[in-house]
């Protein structure tokens, strides 16, 4: 999948020999620089250009040209070399533009051998400037990146080596000059553009924004699966996928990039208010073939777009860092400039500069949050009940479904750019992981008690329960509990006075392990009749329903076999349709010593607080997760188990 950069953004690089694309609509100069552990150039020779176009692991064009491409190997380049710039310049001719502001937005891919795209990134907000540094590939900690870097230069060639350090920038950049003149007569043009061409051919300088220009890519996953999945914990789990970051332009609501199977399209758009203005959002506006599957996708792709605008800001922030690091170190580097005047007037130069970036950066990530924001607003009211929080008015109106949803929300997710706008965690069903509720003495920092964050671990599982017994059909999914010491009995009151749990809490060593015994035995038979493809031949009192089993204060009341049962479960129970759900604080379990980590590993870590643990690992970001909450005073809970119940013994009516 590509990345599709903006300004300051960075990419990890999958190989080292790579291909870099560029396409400009007119002819122009492309060049390269290799640069040391500072980002120097210290010679003419560590630079690659149409008179000199081959040094280690790099070559350019020797002409001018519309279309350009650039090898790249980077493993062969000297181990002095930990940034290679690649350079855009405009020919110096009579009749030639005279600066970029008269071209169309140069664009600049990384590709495999293979031509597989890596990243792109479409260098838009060039004016005056007749020379820019496209893209720098670097090296950090042993791997290389690249970065969108778009820094131009009214100056020229001239004024963009000077700026890289390189000594006799001005002799270099005349060289460079003459050795394109000789190659002017063998520039080769732009095609004429045809209805089929790709679409960055069709990008004006009128129309500058890779959102609107260059639609995304398509994003395929097997089985139709949407592209983004609930992010993982850190420790473990299923990873989410890359997604395309791009904030050249407000967010897409038709989502192009969301899914690309062919079910029915959903239903169109609200047009603009008024002309320029975003399309107001839509709910259910992402592809799926019921309007369940369409919200689902619709809530993911928000939690895609979250992950990528802020990735994006968080990269021009660093950007602009590192850019005014390099420039005061500049600064410093020359004893005549540490002081005086003009000492200072460099250093407040970089600062300013600095500041504009990370204002420009701040400006369109304050868009992007706020259109996301309205949508969320938008698609909140009209969630099904499995999606829906418990403050949703669709509680009131529940009935017990027919169907098995395909996914549960398990709270949600934000990020502290905005800390208001929430993305529903959704996972899907059935579930593929037990879940852990952490009651540990590591959640503390949240100013609760021990006593007091137990109980409010054992509410939420409490609420869990509550909705995967209420978004099943009736008789379909049933909860056991296991409280050996009797310690969960106040939570556990909205269950039990309901009459939803398959039975009453099992108390003491001996309720422990008949519930386990009763369990891995449904497990093993189950199992048996699959391998042996003999379903059919199940004991006729085997209870087919899926099956939770609350585990709390663990250990306690757990002997060794029973220990092992219960890994038994966490491992082969999901298969067939016994789910786990431990109520713990894992230092409870520490006399066991690394026997029990693979049953933690196991289970997806929730908290019954907020608390920043859950993580995507493509983009790196930290997602604070938000227990589900009842609201205060509310009965919807009760309610809602009641209504389970009436349906359990009237057989779903």
């Amino acid at each position: 999948m590509t990345a599709e950069l903006v300004r300051g953004q960075n990419h990890p690089l999958p190989g080292t020999r790579l291909e870099i694309r560029v396409s400009a609509g007119e002819p122009i100069v492309a060049g390269a620089t290799l640069g040391d552990d500072r980002g120097r150039v210290p010679g003419a020779e560590w630079v690659a250009h149409p008179g000199s176009p081959t040094l280690p692991g790099l070559e350019v064009s020797r002409q001018a040209a519309a279309d350009h491409r650039l090898a790249v190997d980077l493993g062969a380049l000297p181990d002095t070399v930990h940034r290679v710039s690649v350079l855009l310049a405009l020919p110096v001719a009579a009749g030639g533009p005279a600066s970029f502001r008269a071209l169309a937005a140069p664009f600049v891919a990384v590709t495999g051998l293979d031509g597989a795209e890596v990243a792109s990134y479409t260098i838009t907000d060039l004016d005056a400037e007749s020379a820019v540094v496209a893209l720098e590939l670097y090296r950090r900690q042993g791997a290389w990146k690249v970065r969108a870097v778009g820094q131009g230069y009214a100056g020229g060639l001239a004024e963009m080596l000077t700026d890289q350090g390189l000594p006799q920038a001005r002799e270099l950049a005349a060289a460079i000059d003459d050795a394109v003149a000789q190659g002017l007569a063998r520039s080769v043009a732009a095609p004429s553009p045809r209805p089929a061409d790709d679409a960055r051919a069709r990008i004006t300088t009128e129309d500058h924004g890779p959102a609107h220009g260059r639609p995304a890519p398509p994003v395929q996953r097997p089985g139709g699966e949407p592209p983004v999945q609930p992010p993982v914990q850190q420790s473990g789990g299923d990873p989410v996928p890359p997604a395309d970051t791009t904030t050249g332009g407000p967010v897409d609501y038709t989502h192009p990039g969301r899914r690309t199977a062919a079910p029915p399209p959903p239903p169109p758009a609200a047009p603009p208010a008024e002309p320029g203005l975003p399309a107001q959002p839509v709910a259910g506006d992402a592809t799926g073939w019921s309007l369940e599957e369409r919200l689902y996708n619709q809530v993911w792709g928000m939690f895609e777009d979250l992950a990528r605008t802020t990735a994006a800001y968080r990269s021009a922030v660093d950007f602009a860092d590192s850019r005014m690091e390099q420039e005061l170190d500049k600064v410093l580097d020359d004893p005549r400039s540490r002081i005086g005047g003009a000492g200072d007037a460099a250093r407040e130069s970089a600062r300013t500069k600095h500041a504009d970036l990370v204002g420009q950066a701040r400006a369109a990530l304050d868009r992007d949050l706020s259109q996301l924001a309205a949508e969320a607003d938008v698609v909140e009211p009209a969630l099904p009940p499995a999606f829906a929080a418990w403050s949703n008015p669709v509680w009131h109106a529940y009935r017990t479904p027919m169907e098995i949803p395909m996914a549960l929300r398990l709270g949600d997710l934000h990020l502290p750019e905005r800390p208001d706008l929430r993305i529903p965690m959704l996972v899907r069903l059935p579930l593929e992981r037990g879940l852990w509720i952490d009651s540990g003495k590591a959640l503390t920092n949240h100013r609760t008690d021990s006593t007091a964050l137990r109980r409010l671990a054992m509410d939420t599982a409490v609420a869990h329960a509550a909705r995967l017994l209420a978004v099943y059909p009736a008789g379909e999914f049933q909860v056991h509990v296991i409280d050996p010491a009797g310690s969960a009995t106040a939570a556990l009151a909205p269950l039990v006075s309901a009459g939803v749990l398959a039975g009453p809490p099992a108390a003491g060593a001996a309720g422990v392990s008949d519930v386990l015994a009763g369990l891995t035995q449904r497990v093993d038979l189950v199992q048996m009749a699959i391998r042996g493809g003999a379903a059919d031949a199940l004991p006729p009192d085997l209870d087919t329903a899926e099956q939770l089993l609350i585990v709390n204060d663990f250990p306690h009341g757990f002997d060794d076999r029973a220990v092992t049962r219960l890994r038994y479960l966490a491992d082969e129970g999901p298969s067939v349709g016994v789910h786990l759900m431990m109520v713990a604080d894992r230092e409870d379990a520490a006399e066991y010593g690394p026997l029990l980590d693979p049953l933690w590993r196991a289970l997806l870590r929730l908290t019954p607080v907020p608390d920043d643990h859950l993580a995507d690992p493509w983009v790196g970001h930290t997602w604070t997760y938000d227990p589900p909450v009842l609201p205060a005073g509310s009965q919807i809970l009760r309610q809602v188990l009641e209504q389970v119940a009436t349906a359990r013994r009237t057989g779903g009516r």
